[in-house]
């Protein structure tokens, strides 16, 4: 097995789903700051309630599920997981019912 298939399997997408309450003003306020909370995580909206994240490692990704664990609003659904990149690159998207491509892997410079 080549190190790039290794990798395949080292490398991990966190993926966090959610369905929040947006009906008083209140509500739309501590969904919008939950969004925030992920973009400045690192996050990237891959669908309106759906955020994706990659990660360099196993350990990376419990280390950013940790932090939305943290950041979870008072109210509403919120799902978490875990897969690695070579099961999120079998993933099949669509538009309507023409095949669609992945979106980018965002390079993140990370400093030890």
């Amino acid at each position: 097995m080549s190190y790039s298939a290794l990798n395949q399997y080292r490398i991990m997408w966190v993926l966090v789903f959610f369905d929040l309450p947006t009906e008083t003003k209140k509500q739309r306020k501590n969904a919008a700051r939950f969004r925030k909370q992920l973009i400045d995580d690192g996050f990237s909206m891959f669908q309106f309630s759906i955020y994706i994240r990659n990660c360099p490692s196993r350990e990376n990704a419990d280390v950013h599920m940790k932090r939305v664990k943290n950041m979870l609003p008072e109210h509403g659904h919120v799902g978490l997981l875990k897969v690695t990149d070579k099961q999120f690159g079998m993933m099949e998207l669509f538009h309507s019912r023409k095949p669609e491509n992945k979106p980018d892997v965002v390079q993140q410079l990370q400093l030890f």
